[in-house]
């Protein structure tokens, strides 16, 4: 008799994919064309998006790879494995850290455009609360619970964006991608650069492929789900590009938002299509924040089993909180998302690989 697919606590290759596009997909689409924009000429900027995009795929391979050679070990046992407990306890707990800080910036970036486009008369402070206080009632329960979800909200998500790029079609100027491949190759590198930091999130599988029942199948599910956001990204941003143009585009904070502001459904019942499609989206910041959020209880607990749950996710949550909202204004928010993004290179990148290398090179592998 076939087991209860649902009520074993483990998940399969399909919940990671829906994962790594989950947590990837965020903040970061809407200000990517800008960003993009500022490096490369024209509509040059897709160059830059694929080239990140690549170098991002092939990193969430090797932290699949990583993850998946120790079937179901915490990220703590087989570090501790690898470069001995001391070093890997210090590695769980900065890269919990890194989580929880990644987490507080999806929560004041939601907070910050929710005030602008949604609750204009509503504190940044209250917004980012009760955002948080939603992330918290979700990572207050299963886990596995909590990556199942992404199987209901992704697909809701990719529709809204598939229904945005579908209706600025009318609003599409080709001439507007002109020049066409005019950039200097430091462009498209520093362009790339700005989408790597776009890219980045995959790391949590370092975390969550422990609770995988066929782990020999989550690379090859990490890698389509970074091809999602790759894809998206490419398309949004030549959408953007060919209804704005370069020069306006660049101006924009938001570009994403404002073609959105484009939109007019006929018949003039909705007039305000932006917020409905912020209010979508929403779902998938949701998302990100709640995965990150709960790999790094997952991480600390691993470092301290003995600290409950629902104990560990309370004293994290002020924490989080008070860390959001300690940049003034958005400019210095945007400077702490860099550096996020440098500790994210760190954690999705370089230790990977790292850990990975002393693993083959000493022919380490864990029991299935």
């Amino acid at each position: 008799m076939k087991s209860f697919e649902y009520g074993d606590g483990e998940i399969g290759s399909r919940e990671i994919l829906y994962a790594v596009s989950s947590v990837v997909i965020g903040v970061g689409i809407f200000t990517l064309p800008r960003t993009v924009g500022s490096a490369t000429m024209g509509s040059d900027g897709w160059v830059s998006i694929l080239l990140g995009g690549l170098v991002a795929l092939l990193f969430a391979w090797i932290v699949a790879k990583l993850a998946s050679r120790f079937p179901r070990q915490t990220f703590l046992e087989y570090t501790a494995t690898l470069v001995s407990r001391p070093v890997a306890i210090v590695l769980t707990l900065l890269l919990a850290i890194h989580l929880m800080q990644f987490t507080a910036y999806e929560m004041r970036v939601v907070a910050n455009i929710s005030k602008i486009y949604l609750f204009d008369r509503t504190p940044v402070e209250v917004i980012g609360l009760l955002f948080l206080l939603v992330v918290v009632y979700a990572v207050a329960n299963s886990s596995v619970g909590l990556l199942r979800l992404n199987l209901l909200f992704l697909p809701i998500v990719l529709f809204a964006a598939i229904l945005l790029l579908l209706m600025n079609i009318g609003y599409f100027e080709p001439e507007n991608l002109k020049p066409v491949f005019s950039t200097k190759w430091t462009g498209y590198i520093q362009g790339a650069k700005e989408t790597v930091f776009a890219f980045l999130g995959f790391e949590i599988l370092l975390i969550y492929i422990a609770m995988a029942n066929q782990p020999e199948k989550v690379p090859k599910a990490a890698v389509i789900g970074m091809s999602i956001p790759i894809l998206l990204y490419s398309f949004v941003f030549i959408m953007v590009v060919g209804v704005f143009g370069r020069t306006a585009m660049i101006q924009l904070v938001d570009p994403t938002i404002e073609i959105a502001k484009e939109v007019e459904v006929p018949g003039q019942f909705f007039e305000r299509f932006e917020s409905l499609f912020f209010t979508i989206w929403i779902m998938t910041i949701f998302n990100t924040a709640s995965l990150s959020f709960g790999a790094s209880v997952i991480a600390i607990r691993s470092v301290f089993p003995k600290i409950k749950r629902i104990w560990l996710v309370f004293i994290l949550t002020p924490i989080i909180y008070l860390s959001g909202m300690a940049p003034p204004n958005l400019i210095r928010n945007f400077e702490v998302g860099t550096w996020i993004g440098y500790s994210g290179v760190v954690f999705a990148m370089l230790i990977p690989a790292i850990l990975l290398g002393i693993a083959k090179v000493r022919g380490i592998k864990g029991n299935a």
